[in-house]
């Protein structure tokens, strides 16, 4: 980033303090009838996503997103998740479109608990709502010592085309794996397997910003920079692996395995469907009946040794410690940056752009600054 943008994206911006934007979030959770212990662990999992530099799965999807679910009915606030099937180390639950946030963070603490037993926990979800960042959910594995991994379908909406076809069938299906690494830098993959996520072009969007080539693409296979175009059905979210002869079979093939995990083993709504094939196109149906997968693997119970931990260690901080091929970069591995950009928002304060902050203090953040904060 050249000098001239670090200047614009701070003049774009408000340092809000986490305390005071959580604390917010979780009063409009609990005034909309969500048991507060719940609404904390909701407002944890979104504002995870400022927190850690996930802008497009962070605060920006309040009113976009949440706040209508609730208006909607499409979240049941009081909902009790119902266990279906239960073998001791798996169980497939019945979300009743409990609040993603937290039913996903409820879902991996039980995988947690059975993996604590058995070696292995796995909780399979269905009819569930939207459960912003994935890392988020996973990352409470590796806080325990374990291996987290948690996938979800996007439920009935279908975003992106299969490689040469016509009509949109899946959505961005994410993926995320998380395990112990350095000290207070666990690994966190968290990834959408699209090319990005849609809250990354609609946020770019919302602050005018044009993208770079390769997220989107006209009819004619043309790159688009324009992300408003998307919303306006005149651009195609591609698949990681860019176009087919450079490798998006691969991110096709990793969302048609998270449609099986997430969705088709515990029998959530699928994109796949005979709906699909009435689509014009462009994206089309609504997020309802989302499917989760959520594991947790033990790995001091898979080995007893007990050395799972120090290999953990050793194998990232050999990564961390590979010379770069420029001087002065740095080689780390995903979750790393994000937990620096954790640290510095916590201290210093989470960036807002300046018309989503004006937005929050309507719905009831206070206009505090964190200490320290000249802007």
């Amino acid at each position: 980033m050249t000098l001239q943008q670090q200047t614009q994206t701070c003049a774009d911006t408000v340092r809000v303090r986490y305390e005071d934007l959580h604390a917010c979030v979780r009063e409009l959770f609990t005034e909309r009838g969500i048991p507060p212990r719940r609404a904390h662990t909701a407002a944890s999992a979104l504002c995870h996503g400022d927190l850690q530099g996930f802008d497009s799965h962070g605060v920006f999807n309040l009113s976009r997103l949440y706040l209508p679910l609730f208006a909607s009915g499409r979240v049941d606030p009081a909902a009790e998740p119902e266990i279906i099937t239960d073998t001791g180390a798996c169980a497939v639950v019945d979300s009743r479109r409990a609040l993603g946030l937290w039913s996903a963070a409820e879902a991996m603490d039980t995988a947690i608990q059975r993996a604590g037993q058995h070696g292995i926990g796995l909780v399979s979800i269905r009819d569930a709502t939207h459960f912003g960042c994935a890392g988020y959910h996973a990352a409470r594995a590796a806080e325990q010592g374990m291996v987290g991994i948690v996938a979800s379908n996007c439920g009935g909406q279908r975003i992106a085309r299969p490689p040469l076809g016509a009509l949109t069938m899946l959505g961005t299906n994410p993926l995320a794996v998380a395990a112990p690494a350095l000290t207070d830098h666990p690994f966190v993959l968290d990834m959408s397997t699209t090319v990005v996520p849609t809250g990354k072009v609609r946020t770019a969007a919302s602050r005018g910003e044009t993208i770079p080539p390769g997220w989107l693409t006209d009819e004619a296979g043309n790159p688009v920079t324009d992300p408003t175009a998307f919303d306006r059905g005149l651009a195609h979210l591609g698949w990681l692996g860019g176009s087919p002869e450079t490798g998006a079979y691969k991110g096709y093939g990793l969302g048609l395995v998270v449609e099986l995990l997430a969705a088709l083993l515990p029998g959530a709504n699928l994109g796949p469907a005979p709906a699909a094939l009435q689509g014009d196109g462009g994206p089309h149906g609504r997020d309802d009946g989302i499917g989760f997968f959520v594991l947790a693997i033990a790995p001091d119970l898979l080995r007893p040794d007990g050395s799972f931990g120090a290999d953990a260690h050793t194998m990232f901080d050999s990564l961390a410690s590979c010379p770069p091929a420029a001087p002065g970069d740095l080689v780390r591995y995903p979750g790393w940056w994000e937990a620096e950009r954790a640290f510095e928002h916590h201290h210093r304060g989470v960036p807002i752009p300046v018309h989503l902050h004006r937005e929050l203090l309507e719905l009831g953040l206070p206009d505090t600054r964190p200490a320290g904060d000249d802007q």
